[in-house]
């Protein structure tokens, strides 16, 4: 059967979770949590392939802001190993890229695993390949003992914290990560999308205090069924760095998720984060595989 490019919709939650688990397993990304994407999410464009029945593809794009004219937008194009050579990729590449020329932007910027294959078909696309990224895992039986937080500070799961003050920590982070792949929507979807997403698990996902202002936070999303946890996002705002404050925080999330049963810990960075980089060694973690940024002039 041909298959055909179109918009997802919830129903499509089970499928697109199939997606990302064949390309991307050591992420922790369920059906209820993708359902929850789907339903509340306003800043993506989600296009899916499917063949009868099966979701056999899955692209997005992040809109740009409004009166960004020109502006360098993310894409995600993901099709599991056992779907390739189908032409499925370049479909939903040329669908998304359309999308994107729609929506005004002037540049598309995608994650390109490390693999002759997928190296091969964005170059052959007009990519040019850019900043290296990583991804690692943790043996969480091996965890270190957690790191007590400065004094004058206090440490505090995200059950005690409002969604704000995660918030306003987030997108001070985010919009200087140097891959570019850390941007979100805002406050009011975030809440519904992020925050409240099914896979978080606030009770392992830490953030220090000083007084109101959070400084440095991790956000932990778990799959109990395989007993992985993935790190969201880690991060500690700029005025607060160089003070050891990432330490703290993911070295109580890897330390509490061990305590919880959990045996796995992943996380992914930009290569050329050296600080974070130096955490995530000290803490256990060793590279499993890699990927690249790589951008293209529309």
């Amino acid at each position: 059967m041909v298959f055909e490019i179109r918009p997802a919709r919830p129903a499509d939650a089970v499928g697109v979770a199939q997606v990302w688990a064949a390309v991307m397993p050591h992420l922790v990304k369920s059906a209820r949590a993708i359902e929850t994407e789907l339903r509340g999410g306003h800043s993506r464009v989600i296009l899916l392939a499917v063949d009868g029945p099966d979701v056999v593809g899955y692209s997005n794009l992040y809109l740009p802001e409004a009166g960004a004219a020109g502006a360098r937008v993310r894409i995600t194009v993901q099709v599991p190993p056992a779907q390739r050579k189908r032409g499925i990729g370049s479909a939903l590449l040329t669908a998304i890229s359309a999308e994107a020329v729609t929506a005004g932007a002037g540049r598309l910027l995608v994650a390109v695993a490390d693999d002759d294959d997928s190296k091969a078909f964005a170059d052959k696309r007009g990519f040019a390949l850019g900043r290296r990224m990583s991804h690692a895992a943790a043996d969480l039986r091996e965890a270190r003992e957690p790191v007590a937080p400065p004094a004058g500070l206090r440490l505090t799961t995200y059950d005690d914290l409002e969604p704000r003050q995660v918030f306003d920590a987030e997108i001070q982070v985010r919009d200087d990560d140097p891959s570019g792949f850390s941007g979100g929507p805002a406050y009011d979807e975030w809440v519904k999308v992020s925050w409240n997403n099914p896979d978080i698990r606030r009770d392992l996902s830490f953030a220090v205090l000083d007084g109101d202002r959070v400084p440095s936070f991790v956000t932990t999303t778990a799959d109990p069924d395989r007993g992985v946890i993935w790190s969201n996002l880690t991060g500690t705002i700029p005025s607060d760095r160089g003070r050891g404050l990432a330490k703290v925080v993911k070295s109580h999330a890897l330390a509490a998720a061990r305590d919880a049963g959990f045996v796995t810990a992943s996380t992914g960075n930009d290569a050329g984060n050296a600080p974070m980089l130096a955490v995530n060694q000290w803490l256990g973690y060793r590279t499993t595989s890699g990927a690249w940024t790589a951008e293209k002039a529309l």
